[in-house]
């Protein structure tokens, strides 16, 4: 759940950057390993919070620079498009439809998840609607492409998707995910319920016992984690 924002002069700073990326081919870019500013980041990550440095240069060294997450994140919808814009993207007979598919064919986790949480079922059907279209649409991106590219070559925002991707590789340990293999927006928001990483870490839960907070593939965890990061966030039955 993120709202990214454009940045007056960003083209001139990105142009007096040095860019964090090895060219490979005409098609594909990755992470420059031996760039100063990504140097400086696995050597935090190793002094910081114990990784492996072959390890972590090893999964830095398979993340793709992305031009094209940087130009969506320069001009995103959510400052372009006014609410009578958006409200034709979101109220319509289809997703209506398909919110009441889902109600039902969740119902009982999703009433268990009220119960247990104090948010109601149609707020949490709300959000999964909103950021996912009820699942659908979860994105294609690669999240270690999208974290990298933005930590080490968008300059404007550097610093929050530093630390987001300092995040998800922390929950990849956790997890005992591969760090190469999940797909997100092309900002890094996960999943379901679209988590940045730092949200994850905070918020996501386990609500099937299976000892995994899995909001990939898992809708008892997806709602779930929504209905903890409202409680978290002040929500008061009623």
């Amino acid at each position: 759940m993120i709202e990214p924002r454009p940045v007056a002069g960003v083209i001139a700073l990105m142009m007096s950057a040095l860019p964090a990326f090895a060219a490979v081919d005409d098609q594909v870019v990755y992470v420059d390993v031996e760039q100063a500013n990504v140097v400086a980041f696995v050597d935090e990550m190793v002094e910081k919070y114990d990784f492996d440095r072959d390890s972590l240069r090893d999964v830095l060294a398979q993340a793709e620079i992305k031009a094209s997450t940087i130009d969506k994140i320069s001009s995103p919808a959510e400052r372009t498009l006014t609410w009578g814009e958006y409200r034709k993207i979101f109220i319509t007979p289809e997703r209506i439809a398909a919110g009441v598919s889902f109600w039902r064919e969740n119902h009982e986790m999703l009433e268990r998840i009220e119960l247990e949480s104090g948010v109601p079922v149609a707020k949490l059907i709300g959000i999964i609607g909103v950021e996912t279209y009820f699942g659908r649409i979860t994105g294609n991106d690669r999240v270690i492409d999208a974290l990298a590219t933005l930590a080490f070559d968008y300059p404007p925002r550097s610093k929050f998707f530093r630390n987001e991707l300092v995040q998800f590789l922390i929950l990849a340990r956790e997890e005992e995910i591969d760090a190469t293999v999940p797909l997100g927006s092309y900002a890094g928001a996960m999943g379901r319920p679209q988590f940045m990483p730092s949200s994850f870490r905070a918020y996501a839960v386990d609500s099937t016992g299976d000892g995994k907070r899995d909001i990939w593939n898992n809708w008892a965890d997806a709602a779930g984690s929504i209905a903890n990061y409202f409680v978290a966030h002040g929500w008061r039955s009623g």
